[in-house]
């Protein structure tokens, strides 16, 4: 199969084959979800489909160390509102390539209005988990006429205020693990170090019980996956954590209508720094759901999904 044209649709096997290492998993299956893979800004991206192909798209987003498949509750809901719904992943996760660069929150914002480019959408909603709500915000900063709205899940804004930020940062801690070459990639491969912080997020109990964690933690096997992971963390903290403080989007605006979702008991984004946006965009608001945590999409899929129809119109 030839991957030079904008879109193909494939079958999970046939992507498996895509896929930049002979080592990957083959696609989770989900009924009535497609599949396919467009090339954009160089890297080969798979996209997970589902809904009417006419319907008010909506781009969902995964966060760190997920893919598409951290959506596959929130989907078939949101199709079934006749959304067409696209989990894309991200550059270096699930069943995209890893490219060697491009991993800084710019270059993923991006990646994804390069990936509408190549579908032919011209403008969708957002919703993003985790740095994939990250991602959501640079993508709604600089490129404002493609996004339609924005949903953050469990990802604050860009202008966090410091008196909520530093009692909170010690939450980041996993990131010294993973930010420094080659430690970080060695972890994500030959530890069980996502794997602990994914049973560490959830405010549910018995999420990992009935969910399977190899689907995620399995692509991290793979070499090019690993680093990846790596270089995300790595970008976040030097071109994100460090800069902030210097003001680095103290003069953006946020036109763009967004709502942020957050979990009362999210170990990572608690909702005291989801706070203080407001008066940096037109529209935002911030719905806190009770007794969760910090995986929402798999947590509270039915919330998600509420919430997201509501506010996407």
């Amino acid at each position: 199969m030839s991957v030079h044209s904008k879109s193909q649709t494939a079958e999970p096997s046939e992507l498996a084959g895509l896929a930049e290492s002979p080592a990957l998993p083959e696609l989770p299956h989900l009924p009535d979800v497609r599949h396919r893979s467009v090339t954009a800004r160089g890297v080969r991206f798979h996209i997970a489909e589902t809904g009417p192909a006419d319907g008010t798209p909506i781009v969902l987003v995964h966060g760190f160390p997920q893919h598409w498949y951290a959506w596959r509750h929130v989907m078939p809901l949101l199709a079934a509102a006749q959304h067409r719904v696209l989990a894309v992943d991200l550059r270096g996760f699930g069943w995209t390539e890893a490219a060697r660069h491009g991993y800084s929150t710019g270059s993923l914002a991006d990646d994804v209005i390069a990936v509408l480019d190549e579908l032919g959408i011209p403008r969708a909603a957002l919703v993003g988990h985790d740095w994939g709500g990250w991602v959501g915000f640079a993508a709604a900063l600089r490129h404002p006429e493609r996004i339609s709205a924005l949903v953050s899940v469990n990802m604050t804004h860009m202008w966090p205020e410091h008196r909520h930020v530093l009692p909170n940062l010690w939450r980041m801690w996993h990131t010294a693990l993973i930010e420094h070459p080659p430690l970080g990639r060695f972890v994500l491969r030959r530890t069980g170090f996502a794997g602990f912080l994914l049973r560490h997020w959830s405010g549910d109990p018995g999420l990992w019980q009935r969910e399977d964690l190899h689907v995620y933690t399995d692509l991290l096997r793979d070499p090019g996956h690993a680093r990846a992971g790596e270089q995300l963390n790595a970008a976040y903290v030097w071109q994100e954590i460090f800069r902030h403080p210097r003001g680095r989007y103290r003069t953006a605006r946020l036109t763009v209508p967004t709502l942020i979702i957050g979990g009362e008991r999210d170990v990572v984004i608690p909702p005291a720094v989801l706070e203080g946006g407001e008066r940096h965009a037109d529209e935002l608001r911030v719905v806190v759901v009770p007794q969760a945590g910090h995986l929402l999409p798999e947590e509270r899929p039915e919330v998600v999904a509420e919430e997201v129809r509501k506010f996407v119109v």
